[in-house]
């Protein structure tokens, strides 16, 4: 019996053994090594720009049945993809111009960003992929070898809506270059699917800017783009109730921040307020509610605008009793909409309204929908004409 015992014991003792010198012939397999990293970079799977500015665009879905690219914002272009014998589908469309596109793929009829392209464009949700187009020549949206500014983020407790807050702010390199110059101040709005970041990922205000000031064609500002949002819905920011609380953001906390920590003028002639869509008719109606703060308005698109019902008296009441007033007040009253929105016949009602009350203003509009590129421009053109000397 005890030799029994003993040979049990030895046999566990080897099967140990064993057991121990697999493990450890394993992690051996599984040491680190570096060894395939030195090679060239992979060409870029989706998207490729190709030198006639086409692109292609692939996607690997394998057990996919049906996949179609959606190209672009409004215009949109809607184009089959070929499958391989990898499960990868593969579209090139013709030469575009140079520019930013939006595009997506819809794979069996449920609509994906590219998860092979890092950029997005994004708001109050993610709307698509992006991708850039160069040309010969540089654009005025597209980065040039020119002095940068910075964009700060300030955070803050809003004193209406009780929750925080954040800010972005544009301050130009000529900032850096004085400490006694007071800079003027933009305040400038998003849209009802956008954020208080949209202006500079998707609108490059800070490049425009960057460019424009580099070449002397604007002003040295600073340019602030806080959240336009109040119940979270695109409409809230819209109604009688949300510009009220907007407007009381903007003075108890907005502006005051931004005058205790940067070098800005403290008057109506250094500060300009401007926005798109949901922005625009906030631009608008705060900017009217107080001609004594803002010599400059700029409403690109806006969507109260839109149907050519828009009510001064519900939103500004008295404003119009005295139209003088605002010619008096303001420097400049920039509309804008683009052709091809919905929104356009009830701007050209707006400002022919607007006329009729003697009221001074310039129209914009050009061949785009509700969309980024006519927006870029606006700003291009606008930022121009601000705090002229």
């Amino acid at each position: 019996m005890m030799k029994v015992k003993v040979l049990s014991i030895l046999v566990l003792i080897l099967a140990l053994c064993m057991i121990t010198q697999t493990t450890m012939a394993q992690r051996r397999e599984k040491v680190f090594s570096t060894e395939g990293w030195w090679k060239p970079a992979e060409p870029p799977f989706s998207p490729v720009v190709n030198d006639d500015h086409s692109i292609t665009f692939r996607v690997k879905a394998p057990n996919a049945k049906n996949v179609l690219l959606i190209f672009d914002e409004w215009d949109v272009l809607s184009t089959p993809m070929e499958k391989d014998k990898h499960g990868i589908w593969t579209t090139t469309i013709k030469p575009v111009s140079p520019r930013l596109y939006q595009y997506l793929f819809e794979i069996d009829g449920v609509r994906t960003i590219d998860f092979a392209n890092p950029v997005v464009k994004a708001g109050t949700s993610v709307y698509g992929s992006v991708v850039e187009v160069h040309g010969n020549s540089v654009r005025y949206d597209e980065l040039q070898n020119v002095q940068h500014g910075e964009i700060h983020i300030l955070k803050y407790i809003s004193t209406p809506l009780k929750r925080p807050r954040e800010m972005y702010v544009y301050v130009p390199a000529e900032y850096r270059k004085t400490s006694t110059r007071d800079f003027p101040v933009l305040y400038l709005r998003h849209g009802g699917g956008d954020n208080e970041s949209s202006w500079v990922k998707d609108g490059r205000a800070a490049v425009i800017l960057d460019n424009l000031i580099a070449a002397d064609k604007a002003r040295p500002m600073l340019v602030v783009m806080s959240n336009g949002l109040t119940d979270g819905s695109w409409a809230g920011g819209s109604t009688v109730e949300g510009m009220n609380t907007l407007e009381e953001e903007l003075f108890i906390d907005i502006i005051p921040m931004i005058e205790c920590n940067y070098r800005v003028a403290k008057n109506k002639e250094s500060r300009a307020i401007a926005g798109l869509s949901m922005g625009g008719g906030q631009a608008y109606v705060l900017g009217l509610r107080n001609l004594d703060k803002f010599s400059y308005i700029g409403q690109f698109s806006a969507g109260i605008m839109g149907d050519g019902k828009f009510s001064h008296d519900k939103y500004v009441p008295g404003v119009m009793d005295h139209p003088e007033n605002i010619n008096q007040q303001l420097q400049l009253l920039w509309i804008s909409c683009g052709t091809k929105d919905p929104r356009y016949e009830g701007h050209v009602s707006f400002v022919q309204d607007l006329k009729k009350y003697g009221v001074n203003c310039e129209f914009h509009d050009a061949a785009y929908g509700h969309e980024w590129e006519f927006w870029r421009e606006q700003l291009y053109e606008f930022s121009q004409r601000l705090f002229k000397k």
